[in-house]
């Protein structure tokens, strides 16, 4: 198993340009299989959780042709070949569940595993299944795997419990070829969201009300093929504006969007981190004094997204004074503070909510990534702790972030990557 090695690193200084979303990436790539035409999608960083998605899809019998040098893929799903994917592939990523919708649209029917991804806490998929049943599907489940078919999609009104990211969009993706008009109401918000309908209303679909709270589709007969340039990542964004923050350091990021960083940019102005935008789409980070503690609430957007709650709690075990996460979208999503502790953080966890003691210092030592954000919360950790940390499971690392050591090496990290058997 590989591991970083990270060692403390004062003041980050550079030039770091953001890469296209993985959040946003995996949704479109199963929204190809809604055509028979050709799909160019471009800033696509082949993380491992990209080039696990085109591998299914090749499975499949669609063609998938990946230039890794240029982040761009084209995919061509002429003819699908079978419409049950492999369980030991979608067991471990939860966009494989995305499949679905585009399956029962174009196909009429599906066979998906129930689908893997971080241990963060419950997903259901019963909102996916009640909006696909809704608009006329039946649905069984049987030895780890959900069939689902319907003889023809029908437009309706689906109410969603909770503005579920992945249930809204596997039910914008099949609604987009079924028959009437379906509302989803209580929809998602989040720009992936908008990303996916600029996507899709590229290849010919009708879409309005994406980035509300109620999202419109008016099913047409035939989509067509289209190119594509997938949004920047907010979270990757967020990430490395923690980093700049963490070591007090004065970094440039480029290919950011303002209206995506909100929340976050927010939370950074409330801790006295001095964000500046430099140009349309660059943002400067950088600290002119000491940081103040803040209380977040992670919420669906256009809250404080949770996805950036582990890379915060890094940012505030350091930060004098006491500080607050509460955590609404995921019940275990504080996996990664344990292994805080272990670097000498003082977080208390009751229930949804840590309480964060900031400390003077923290110590490196040998840490494990629980999950993807919490593995890069680790990173973060380790900028800035004293001696040298050494961080193993990094495959959950490497599902989001793409070179993520060689990005902060170029501003000043000392950071390496050692490959093991």
């Amino acid at each position: 198993m590989s591991k970083f090695v990270v060692e403390a690193s004062h003041c980050l200084k550079g030039d770091v340009t953001i890469g296209g979303c993985k959040n946003a990436i995996l949704p479109i790539l199963a929204a190809t299989l809604l055509t028979e035409e050709k799909c160019v999608i471009k800033a696509v960083p082949p993380l491992s959780d990209v080039v696990a998605l085109c591998s299914m899809l090749k499975d499949m019998g669609v063609c998938v042709e990946f230039e890794e040098e240029k982040q761009c893929v084209c995919v061509q799903a002429k003819n699908i070949c079978t419409i049950k994917t492999d369980y030991e592939k979608a067991g471990k990523m939860r966009a494989s569940f995305l499949i679905m919708g585009a399956l029962l649209a174009r196909c009429h029917e599906a066979v998906i595993p129930l689908p893997g991804g971080c241990p963060i806490g419950s997903r259901p998929v019963d909102l996916h299944l009640k909006g696909f049943c809704t608009l006329g599907a039946q649905a069984e489940q049987s030895h780890g795997f959900i069939s689902i078919s319907v003889k023809e999609l029908q437009g309706d009104k689906i109410y969603l419990d909770f503005p579920s990211v992945g249930a809204t969009e596997n039910i914008m993706i099949a609604a987009t070829l079924a028959k009437g008009v379906t509302t989803i109401v209580n929809a998602a918000a989040e720009p992936e969201i908008v990303d996916l309908a600029e996507f899709l209303k590229s290849m010919g679909a009708n879409i309005t009300g994406e980035g509300s709270n109620t999202i419109t589709i008016i099913g047409v007969e035939k989509l067509h093929g289209t190119e594509y340039t997938v949004m920047p990542d907010r979270i990757e964004a967020g990430t490395f504006m923690i980093a700049a923050a963490i070591t007090e350091g004065d970094v440039v990021l480029k290919n950011v969007r303002e209206k995506d960083l909100k929340p976050i940019l927010a939370k950074l102005s409330e801790a006295k981190v001095n964000t500046q935008k430099v140009e349309e789409n660059a943002f400067r980070v950088y600290t002119t004094e000491p940081l103040q503690p803040i209380s977040i609430k992670t919420m669906p957007f256009p809250g404080f997204p949770t996805d950036m709650q582990a890379p915060f709690m890094s940012l505030l075990s350091v930060i004098k004074g006491t500080s607050m996460i509460t955590e609404t979208v995921f019940e275990n999503r504080f996996l990664h503070a344990g292994e805080l502790q272990r670097m000498g953080a003082k977080i208390n966890i009751e229930s949804r909510s840590a309480v964060i003691e900031g400390v003077e210092k923290l110590t490196g030592t040998q840490v494990k990534a629980t999950d993807l954000r919490g593995g890069a919360g680790l990173i973060l950790s380790a900028l800035a702790a004293e001696g040298k940390t050494e961080i193993s499971d990094i495959y959950h690392i490497e599902r989001g972030y793409y070179h993520i050591e060689k990005k902060l090496k170029a501003i000043g990290a000392k950071i390496k990557k050692i490959e093991k058997d």
